[in-house]
């Protein structure tokens, strides 16, 4: 592979470490009764309140309407995504820094796998999460449930959910992006196609 393009491969690893120490993912939560609004930060390990009682205050909410305690270590998956991230930004490391084009081929393809998997595995949490109610709840609502949005924005009763990837997990698609970029670059020299202007820059 060209500099440029382990260049690429190593900076696409190393922000791979920076979803390792920042949020992956920001679910927040506004209502008329909590006009400062509540959130949550999912990390890597652990799921945290974006204000320090905010986890309390939401599990509070959810015991009314019937949904399941959030309770980070009962989720498994948060002990599993560390050393995934770890696995991949150092095999990254090692196709930046070795070269070849089909080991960088290798590496995004189960890349993108894990990805896909992290976010159905995150869709059914949500889906169970707000599928599956205590139907003893003091708040009963018939035919509703409480699934939040993958990713947008969604009105659940009086509450209004927006579901957004964060600094992590902007680092995770942008580690994607640039290992997608060093890839095509090298396909397009080993198949003779110039550059485009832009790709000169």
């Amino acid at each position: 592979m060209q500099s440029k393009s382990r260049s690429l491969v190593v900076a696409a690893s190393l922000l791979l470490v920076v979803a390792l120490f920042f949020p992956i993912w920001k679910v927040s939560l506004s209502a008329p009764q909590y006009p400062e609004g509540k959130g949550l930060f999912i990390w890597a390990d652990k799921i945290t309140g974006e204000l320090p009682h905010d986890l309390q205050i939401i599990n509070e909410l959810n015991h009314y309407i019937g949904m399941k305690r959030i309770t980070p270590e009962s989720i498994k998956e948060l002990k599993i995504i560390p050393p995934v991230l770890v696995l991949f930004a150092l095999s990254g490391l090692a196709v930046g820094l070795k070269g070849g084009r089909k080991l960088l081929l290798a590496w995004l393809v189960l890349f993108a796998v894990a990805g896909a998997a992290g976010l159905y595995d995150f869709y059914s949490w949500e889906y169970d999460y707000g599928h599956d109610l205590n139907h003893n709840a003091p708040i009963q609502v018939p035919g509703m449930t409480y699934q939040p949005p993958l990713i947008g924005r969604k009105q659940l009763l009086n509450i209004n959910v927006l579901s957004m990837p964060y600094i992590g997990g902007f680092a995770v698609f942008g580690s994607a992006f640039l290992a997608a970029y060093a890839y095509l670059r090298e396909r397009k020299k080993a198949t003779g196609v110039k550059d485009s202007p832009w790709q000169s820059m």
